[in-house]
């Protein structure tokens, strides 16, 4: 994994059309930016190994993720993530262990958010970390509204006669 202080200023734009970034006005991206650091894994390299503590979020500037659990020695693929997906949110507000596997498909850029990235954003821009913090909940209520539905499928599939 590289690091480097941000993505370079014309990556901005592009940026803003994601949609985590969509309530954000430019001076606000730009102070995100300027507080977060920009990671690159190369192609098959881990992000995260399940277990380990957290201590970022990751947002996909280039490239796509796979990410996946182990259950009874066998591994299971729960997402394919592209620009402008993101993961490791937990990590912002719980110390638990990543609860999966990441690793890059193709050579990746990320923007890794720290719980202090976000601290920092709330002091400076407040109005940001508030925007940010919410399209972070509205995707992971999405999920879990998905999670419940495959979860109720599945239950009420099991009930069906054969």
């Amino acid at each position: 994994m590289e690091k480097s202080p941000h993505p370079i200023p014309s990556e901005d734009e592009r940026l803003k059309n994601f949609q985590l970034f969509a309530e954000l006005t430019g001076e606000e991206l730009q102070t995100l930016i300027a507080q977060s650091t920009t990671v690159t894994f190369t192609a098959g390299q881990p992000i995260i190994t399940a277990g380990e503590p957290g201590h970022c979020m990751f947002v996909i500037l280039r490239g796509s993720v796979r990410v996946t659990a182990r259950s009874s020695g066998q591994e299971v693929e729960l997402a394919l993530l592209k620009p402008g997906d993101f993961f490791g949110e937990v990590s912002l507000v719980d110390d638990g262990p990543r609860s999966a596997d990441v690793s890059a498909l193709e050579s990746c850029e990320m923007l890794c958010i720290t719980r202090m990235t976000l601290g920092v954003l709330a002091g400076l821009q407040p109005g940001a970390a508030i925007h940010l913090l919410a399209a972070i909940g509205r995707c992971l209520v999405a999920r879990l509204r998905a999670g419940n539905q495959k979860y109720m499928d599945l239950i009420l599939l099991g009930r069906q006669p054969a």
